[in-house]
């Protein structure tokens, strides 16, 4: 594995219009609204290879050397006119898809679009995912920012075959007890992903990821992406298939999601008997921030039954069911063509594609959901396989 280093005071180059232009379109277009926000990628190319990587379904894979679409502050221009952008409301992802934000040739440009985001006094939430190195000297950039809520979540999962995930897991174990120790104005959250059951699930894995979770603000658990794009990049390279199946949504069977709970529940501490352990990403950066999930998963009740008693009361507090007449104004708008509901879990809609759905779910915070696409009892946001039912089991 190579990691490009940048020349001091060199900018990575921008990939000409004719050479954007054979990207494919979604991963030209540098912005995607998804569940944890606005998603802004104005980077793309990764030295990192893991093979699970979502870059498989942008067909880049083989991308491996980092290169702007677009200029820093054009980026950030995108961004903040976006038609869902909403100031100190509308939750941000940077490079979080083709590229690792703290390579060294990417670090830079991350840190030039956090300033003038922070200094436009912005106080959205800002994500930044990476599992590469991060230095004491990075979390003091990190701690200058004064305005922006920021969250960098450090992917760990302790996969040891080399041919699915080169990078050593250490480097990312060693960045979160950095992070954690430096943290000021920035909070931290281990990102244990993916879990695949007999690949990293052994009491070892688990008591590993334990012990991280102490150098973390909190800790989020889930499994693997796995579509048809990289299933056929493991079956080309002859690596053993996880699944016999692949799924729109992550792979995180029943069965591994009990270990996992079994493993961290310690009954004796009454208020968080399993302690800052988190179901869903929103979660656990509300958590580490104090403040109510921006994603309403509290109408998800199932999810909240191993939240900390603290953080149920403040998701409690803020959780009001959307009134319908309006509700039904803004989805009209946006495009919605059936009838739209407000249940005590989500509004549902029709005709909406991802993007809107999520523009209703943070202006509301309140679940959105597709009905045509049902996020059943127990398994809401993950894949079926490994549920000993359709519908999911009951509690």
């Amino acid at each position: 594995m190579n990691v490009p280093v940048a020349p001091h005071g060199r900018a990575l180059p921008i990939l000409s219009p004719q050479k954007i232009r054979g990207l494919k379109p979604s991963l030209a277009d540098v912005i995607e609204y998804r569940k944890s926000g606005l998603s802004l990628n104005w980077i793309v190319g990764c030295p990192l290879e893991c093979g699970y990587c979502v870059r498989h379904l942008f067909d880049n894979f083989e991308m491996k050397v980092p290169r702007r679409l677009m200029s820093d502050e054009e980026a950030v221009a995108s961004l903040v006119h976006h038609r869902y952008f909403e100031p100190h409301r509308t939750p941000i992802q940077l490079l979080n898809r083709a590229t690792d934000p703290m390579l060294p040739v990417v670090k830079p440009h991350l840190v030039n679009v956090l300033r003038h985001l922070d200094n436009q006094g912005l106080t959205n939430h800002v994500l930044i995912i990476t599992r590469w190195r991060v230095e004491p000297e990075d979390c003091a950039v990190l701690n200058s920012f004064k305005n922006l809520r920021l969250t960098v979540l450090v992917t760990h999962s302790a996969i040891d075959n080399e041919r699915i995930e080169p990078v050593d897991s250490n480097i990312a174990a060693t960045s979160l007890r950095t992070l954690f120790d430096h943290a000021e104005r920035y909070r931290t959250v281990l990102y244990w992903r993916p879990i695949v059951p007999g690949l990293n699930d052994t009491d070892a894995h688990l008591e590993r990821a334990r012990e991280l979770s102490a150098h973390a603000h909190a800790t989020v658990f889930t499994g693997l992406f796995f579509r048809k794009e990289i299933a056929a990049y493991y079956e080309a390279h002859g690596l053993p298939l996880p699944y016999e199946d692949t799924a729109r949504r992550k792979i995180m069977p029943q069965a591994a999601e009990k270990r996992i709970l079994d493993y961290f529940h310690t009954p004796e501490h009454l208020t968080a008997p399993w302690g800052a352990l988190f179901r869903k990403t929103s979660c656990a950066v509300a958590y580490a921030h104090g403040e109510a999930d921006y994603n309403g998963h509290y109408g998800i009740r199932e999810l909240c039954t191993i939240c900390p008693q603290e953080q149920l009361a403040l998701c409690r507090s803020a959780w009001r069911k959307p009134d319908l007449a309006e509700v039904t104004e803004r989805a009209r708008e946006l495009g919605a063509t059936g009838t739209v509901e407000v249940t005590e879990r989500a509004i549902i809609v029709e005709g909406l594609d991802e993007p809107p759905r999520y523009y209703l779910q943070h202006g509301y915070g309140y679940q959105c959901h597709d009905r045509a696409k049902p996020h059943h009892h127990r398994q809401h946001g993950r894949a079926p396989i490994g549920w000993k039912a359709e519908n999911g089991t009951t509690a």
